[in-house]
């Protein structure tokens, strides 16, 4: 589950940092002037957060479960971050906030 939060935070710095906006879904098939209605930056800080979030709770799970000597502490950390974490990056990143 380690891998899943350094891959998260891999995303994250990579969208946020690198530019790679193209891994955002959808994003790199809109022509250049539907992109240039969007606040790029600000979608891009926000998957950036939830990214860094969703690594965190995955990591603090992963110390917990090895904490309590219960594997399933991880498991529910992980489904925990996901549960919570895409459908809150769908929906903040797809609000009106970041139409201009």
């Amino acid at each position: 589950m380690i891998v899943a939060a350094l891959l998260f935070i891999t995303l994250g710095i990579l969208i946020k940092y690198a530019k790679m906006y193209w891994l955002i879904a959808g994003y790199n098939t809109m022509s250049k002037e539907e992109q240039e209605k969007y606040d790029i930056e600000g979608i891009a800080t926000v998957f950036r957060n939830v990214m860094f979030g969703m690594a965190f709770v995955i990591i603090v799970g992963y110390f917990m479960a090895n904490y309590t000597k219960s594997p399933s502490v991880q498991d529910y950390a992980f489904w925990t971050s996901i549960a919570i974490g895409m459908p809150y990056l769908f929906i903040k990143s797809n609000s009106e906030k970041f139409k201009l």
